[in-house]
């Protein structure tokens, strides 16, 4: 089976336990169930797909030696700890990914900024740095709180393509806003009348 576009969300490790509601408003009630627990431990797991990603370089491909190469260099800078199981665990999904995605397929990983810098290195990875198309930035609101720094007010998605030659890409388009017609008929306008004197 191929897929032409995929979008992955996975969890951010946010060390934090998502609960489903059964009844509204209630917070931390016996009506909640945890739906999934975004925490990631350096555990046996971990370990034994740590071990099967430095392992795969002996196929011999460029790409999985270059995945063996960047899991055990991203050891040696994070360590054994949350975070590289976080990433060994992203890895190997992000890497089926790719061998279900048609070869004019598209991927949209969507994170956050905790950890975008190591995923953007691993697609590159798996991916080829050629076949990254956008970062695109997903701003949103939030209510100010009293912080000693700037808000994270984003996540990130990251596109990829699997051929950066052939690939579907469907633009999206929406009306002009009054304001902005206006604006566009006044500077054509403008163009036109320098245009004819000058």
């Amino acid at each position: 089976m191929e897929v032409a576009v995929i979008y992955p969300d996975p969890p951010f490790n946010s060390k934090r336990d998502y609960n489903v509601l059964f009844k509204e408003g209630l917070q931390d009630s016996p009506a909640q169930i945890k739906a999934f627990e975004d925490s990631w431990h350096w555990n046996r797991d971990a370990e034994k797909t740590f071990k099967e990603l430095i392992g795969i370089e002996k196929s011999k491909t460029k790409v999985n030696q270059g995945i063996s190469e960047l899991i055990q260099a991203l050891e040696k800078i994070v360590g054994r700890n949350d975070v590289l199981a976080y990433l060994v665990m992203i890895t190997v999904r992000l890497i089926e990914l790719r061998r279900v995605l048609k070869n004019t397929g598209s991927l949209y990983l969507h994170c956050d900024p905790t950890a975008s810098h190591y995923l953007k290195i691993i697609l590159d990875t798996i991916f080829g740095k050629k076949n990254f198309q956008n970062e695109i930035i997903w701003h949103y609101r939030r209510w100010t709180g009293s912080a000693n720094k700037f808000l994270g007010m984003h996540d990130v998605i990251f596109f990829y393509t699997n051929n950066s030659k052939n690939y579907t890409f469907n633009s999206s388009f929406t009306d002009y806003t009054e304001k902005s017609l206006k604006r566009k008929q006044n500077y054509h306008t403008r163009i036109k009348e320098r245009m004819m004197f000058g």
